[in-house]
């Protein structure tokens, strides 16, 4: 992948709009960068601090420092990036309020910590020092707001970026697909990428996506579940697929399940499931 800084993309539609947009639509280039499996490194590192920054504000306004604990894949990262956008926005305030704060959670017993990541105070309104501490640091954070709007600097940041791209949906889609161009091990990350998900994937999803690797299909979505479908004169769920060789349905029955043809009542493929453990086998 190519060394050179990336700069930050803005679209047409938010660069004269809202500061709430702009830093919205900094937020969705950025995801869409992330599906596109393309990783920090590769993302304008403004780009990212600012998105971090949201990040810490959407989480902070919706439930505190916890929820910001609570929803942080890795705090070692998010911290940094938050503090080093902070401290480029000119968002001082806020930025000594954070490290106030994660200093605060980070010097708690991990039972204080639980207890503050559970809800804080008890129906008394008793609670530990520390855990009293944080519940009254995240007042703070919302009485701040109303003095450094973090929003409206992180926007103008954003806008000020010498190099700023500014483009429409099409060219953004342009931009994203020349930088994945440009990935090198692009084909390992997909498959990672897929094993990721297909771990987090509903046992259902999993079934279906072995029938349509026995069928030799490819599974394109999963539209919906039926929980009335009749089989042979029996009511079951069945799920409803589509393929790149048209519409199916799963069904389970005991130890195996079916991928079946709605139109036809044809059974496209079968697997067994081997063991408790839910191993699956072809019929």
């Amino acid at each position: 992948m190519t060394t050179i800084q990336q700069p930050v993309v803005l679209t047409t539609a938010s660069i004269e709009a809202s500061d709430e947009e702009v830093v919205d639509a900094n937020v969705s280039v950025v995801d869409a960068m992330h599906r596109e499996l393309l990783e920090s490194p590769e993302i304008s590192p403004v780009a990212l601090r600012s998105y971090y920054v949201d990040f810490y504000l959407t989480q902070s306004l919706e439930g505190g420092f916890a929820q910001y604990v609570f929803t942080s894949v890795d705090r070692v990262e998010s911290d940094t990036l938050i503090r080093e956008g902070m401290a480029a926005m000119g968002a001082t305030a806020h930025l000594g309020l954070f490290n106030r704060t994660a200093e605060a959670f980070d010097a708690l017993s991990e039972e204080d910590a639980e207890r503050y990541l559970d809800g804080g105070l008890d129906e008394d309104g008793e609670a530990p020092d520390g855990v009293r501490r944080m519940e009254e640091l995240d007042g703070d954070f919302e009485e701040l707001l109303e003095s450094e709007n973090i929003t409206a600097l992180n926007a103008a940041w954003l806008r000020g970026q010498e190099g700023l791209l500014v483009l429409d949906e099409a060219e953004l889609a342009a931009h994203i697909a020349r930088l994945v161009a440009l990935i090198p091990d692009l084909a390992e990350r997909q498959a990672k990428a897929d094993a990721a998900a297909l771990e987090d994937a509903p046992d259902f999803e999993i079934i279906i996506r072995e029938l349509c690797g026995i069928s030799g299909y490819a599974l394109v979505r999963i539209t919906m579940g039926d929980p009335n479908y009749l089989h042979d004169g029996v009511k079951t769920v069945a799920w409803h697929f589509s393929t790149d060789h048209g519409d199916f349905l799963m069904i389970e029955e005991d130890d195996e399940a079916f991928m079946i043809d709605p139109q036809t009542r044809e059974i496209v493929a079968v697997v067994e499931f081997e063991d408790a453990d839910g191993e699956m086998v072809d019929a």
